[in-house]
């Protein structure tokens, strides 16, 4: 697995990882997290990857040169309370369900947490779906992120997660 930077170039491919992750979920009931519908031909979607892609902050994770996940870092979005610390925000992670089981998600969990470490910061901070069974909200515990607070948008619950960064 090779992670690399980002860039314009690959918004097409991100909006498929999130078409890919939005069709397994729904195939196993779950239209919480990001809805029922793919994420390309959704001006709103594409506009927030190419925010992402425009940032500096979006890395590819690739398996054998094919686009498997991304995860963007930066600034929290506007619904997340900054934190009282310097932090490093995860504002996406998608897996490609072609690539599963391979530890992608983790990798660049892990490829944010050493950024995090380099531009010398307290904490790395994500937001996820709180819906649900909450699975999603273990499996960032799993990843060393405690919970720090949950929060709504409109009806969607959320959970913001922060986990110490350590130079």
């Amino acid at each position: 697995m090779r992670i690399r930077t980002g860039g314009s170039g690959d918004v097409a491919a991100v909006l498929a990882m999130f078409d890919s992750a939005v069709a397994w979920l729904v195939s196993k009931g779950i239209t919480g997290q990001w809805g029922d519908r793919p994420f390309t031909g959704d001006a709103r979607r594409t506009e927030q990857v190419e925010r992402w892609a425009g940032g500096g902050g979006l890395r590819i994770a690739e398996v054998d040169g094919e686009p498997a996940g991304c995860v963007s870092v930066g600034s929290p979005a506007a619904y997340v309370q900054p934190a009282e610390v310097a932090e490093l925000y995860v504002q996406a992670l998608v897996v490609d369900r072609r690539f599963p089981g391979l530890g992608v998600g983790a990798a660049l969990l892990d490829r944010a947490l050493a950024e995090a470490g380099e531009r010398g910061v307290e904490v790395l901070r994500v937001d996820c779906y709180a819906g649900g069974d909450g699975r999603l909200v273990r499996w960032y515990e799993e990843w060393g992120f405690e919970r720090e607070a949950p929060f709504t948008v409109g009806e969607w619950p959320g959970m913001v997660l922060r986990r110490a960064v350590r130079p």
